[in-house]
């Protein structure tokens, strides 16, 4: 009986992640006040007043090469992004610690939030636990969640983008459950 209730969970659990659609290009981006990696807080409301827009992305962690390459194109057009107006927030569940190394991985100089709670993760809509079969394979490939994150929730975002205007409208989005396919800086720069 345990068995098939545990089989039920992660099916379950599976099909919350396909089920998930994210926030909509239109929508109104709900507002977060959380600390950076330097210490800084930030509040969406301040970001808008002083910057045409704000682009938002989630990533997963350290660990993920899909995750480092974007966070290394959003910092290899940085200047290009801040001139025209945005200000660049990424958002993970994963510790300061592990935020450093992926800093020093890809030399980002941008805001990256820890998201603890995941309530910056759920009001976006982008949190997903993840299944026993998918935590079995990320343990094969030498990822701990549970220490890359320092907690036993198994939770990480949809990889997903947003650009979010002066008046707090969601203008782009990218929100893709394949984690290899990320939003494009062409694809930033268009929305800005």
């Amino acid at each position: 009986m345990r068995k098939y209730l545990l089989i039920a969970g992660c099916v379950l659990l599976t099909l919350n992640l396909f089920a998930q659609i994210g926030l909509k290009s239109g929508d109104i981006a709900p507002k977060f006040t959380a600390v950076d990696n330097m210490g800084k807080t930030l509040s969406l409301k301040s970001l808008l007043k002083s910057h045409k827009a704000v682009v938002l992305f989630f990533y997963r962690g350290q660990w993920c090469p899909y995750c480092n390459k974007q966070i290394k194109e959003l910092q290899d057009s940085l200047q290009l992004l801040t001139g025209k107006g945005a200000y660049v927030v990424g958002v993970t569940p994963e510790t300061s610690e592990n935020i450093n190394k992926t800093i020093d991985k890809t030399h980002a100089s941008f805001s990256i939030i820890q998201d603890k709670g995941y309530t910056i993760m759920k009001a976006y809509q982008v949190n997903y636990t993840v299944d026993a079969e998918l935590l079995g394979k990320l343990k094969n490939y030498g990822v701990d969640l549970e220490k890359n994150n320092g907690n036993t929730d198994h939770v990480l975002p949809v990889p997903a983008t947003y650009v979010i205007d002066q008046s707090g409208k969601i203008t782009y989005v990218h929100f893709d459950k394949d984690y290899t396919k990320r939003a494009s800086v062409k694809s930033i720069m268009a929305a800005l």
